[in-house]
């Protein structure tokens, strides 16, 4: 940014209107600027994983603001609700171990009571896990021979035991488990295994049972792909994945009752005709409009309302604008409305949908007043905002070719998009 001295004021102002004009001109681009600037850097210091996209752990130890939560508070109290079938221990009829605890003097007159037979006992059960140790089992192979040919002959082992020494199934899945489901770093579940088992598996061996297992479930995934693919709606998203040291990207693709994981080193189309199902898929795809999903003109767009609710709280809390609360209480009346026809309609009346649309509508063009799009000047460089600004928030419905807004109402109102994976459908 150019710093003006006293002299060029005074020749603007000696040259007359039209150069002083220019010049405040000039002056009111250069603080527009700065300002986009600084509102950029603003926002993204206030980003958090309660009002962005932003997953939580990047927040670090920072306490963030307390948000208010999208959920209404009901009228029932805290804790199990009438009805409710809980889940407690309950007495098994035939315990594994019964431990006799007996009755050996009386307590009032002191008289022995060893060779008294009992009337009756009280019963307590533990439930506990045993001592657990590692069983060893060894398998020998009876080696015998002919006695006409004397041909020596050797039983053959079993399929799966093919070394001297070796762990074995159990173990094997129980690291699998461990690594692949419960997130545990292959050094902590060796650290597991020599304090519960006293044995400590290599990090070689937990790989390669890894590897088995990938090998061995390829069927059951490839029939998870088909189904997918022949779903009515999948929920599609990705995330950014270490592999080696390197950026990958984890990218999903589910129902309520299926789910496929793909990793690849790309993020964008490459990745997805790779992994195949949404180049192949033709039923509605939901996912967070980003751009690259748009490649793909087959299949029905549907936006998660989950992703939206968060940005209109950031707008709300960051720019001040009612609109965004609004428009977050009208997506969430509208899936009140769907939940509550969902038991006996496939779809809500008429009526009811152009209502809610054109409350949702009439939103828009307030939040469109309030941030009408730049004015682009020939040979100049466009206005450049952060993706969470106002302006890029309603760009669908600036853009008359992709109005993909209207996804967030119409296809809540269709009572066959069912809520997918936490996002509102």
């Amino acid at each position: 940014m150019h710093t003006l001295n006293r002299d060029e004021i005074h020749a603007a102002y000696q040259q007359g209107e039209g150069a002083t004009v220019q010049l405040f001109d000039q002056l009111i681009q250069e603080l527009q600027t700065l300002q986009d600037q600084l509102q950029a850097m603003q926002d993204q210091l206030n980003k958090n994983g309660k009002n962005s996209s932003k997953p939580p752990s990047s927040d670090g130890f920072k306490k963030t603001p307390r948000t208010k939560s999208q959920r209404k508070r009901g009228n029932k109290k805290n804790g199990g609700q009438g009805g409710h079938v809980g889940h407690t221990l309950n007495p098994v009829e035939e315990p594994d171990h019964i431990e006799l605890h007996e009755v050996d003097q009386c307590d009032l007159c002191g008289a022995i009571l060893t060779d008294i037979e009992a009337e009756d006992h009280q019963r307590r059960q533990v439930f506990d896990i045993p001592p657990v140790k590692i069983e060893i089992t060894e398998h020998q192979a009876e080696i015998k021979t002919g006695p006409h040919c004397k041909y020596t002959n050797t039983a053959s082992f079993p399929p799966d035991v093919t070394a001297l020494v070796q762990y074995g199934l159990r173990i094997k899945a129980m690291a699998v488990y461990q690594n692949n489901y419960q997130f545990v770093p292959l050094e902590r579940i060796g650290d597991f295994f020599e304090d519960i088992y006293d044995h400590r598996p290599t990090e070689a061996i937990i790989l390669r049972a890894n590897a088995t297992c990938a090998e061995n479930i390829k069927p059951a995934n490839d029939v998870i792909r088909e189904l997918l693919i022949n779903s009515h709606v999948v929920n599609f998203d990705e995330t950014g994945l270490r592999v080696e040291s390197k950026l990958n990207w984890l990218h999903v693709a589910s129902t309520p009752n299926l789910t496929y994981y793909g990793v690849h080193p790309k993020r964008g189309k490459d990745a997805m005709d790779t992994i195949g199902i949404l180049s192949e898929f033709g039923g509605v795809a939901m996912h967070d409009h980003w751009k690259p999903y748009f490649n793909y003109t087959d299949v029905i767009h549907a936006l998660c309302n989950a992703h939206h609710l968060r940005d209109l709280t950031f707008i709300h809390e960051q720019y001040g604008q009612d609109w965004a609360e609004d428009m977050s209480q009208c997506l969430l009346d509208i899936k009140k409305e769907v939940d509550q026809a969902r038991p006996y309609k496939d779809e809500l009346d008429p009526d009811k949908i152009d209502e809610l649309e054109g409350r949702f509508d009439k939103i828009v063009a307030e939040g469109l007043e309030l941030n009408p799009p730049p004015q682009k000047e020939p040979g100049k460089r466009g206005q450049r905002l952060n993706n969470l600004h106002p302006k890029i928030f309603l760009t669908g419905y600036q853009d008359t070719n992709r109005k993909y807004w209207h996804l967030c109402t119409t296809l809540l109102c269709r009572l066959t998009i069912t809520r997918l994976n936490g996002m509102y459908a």
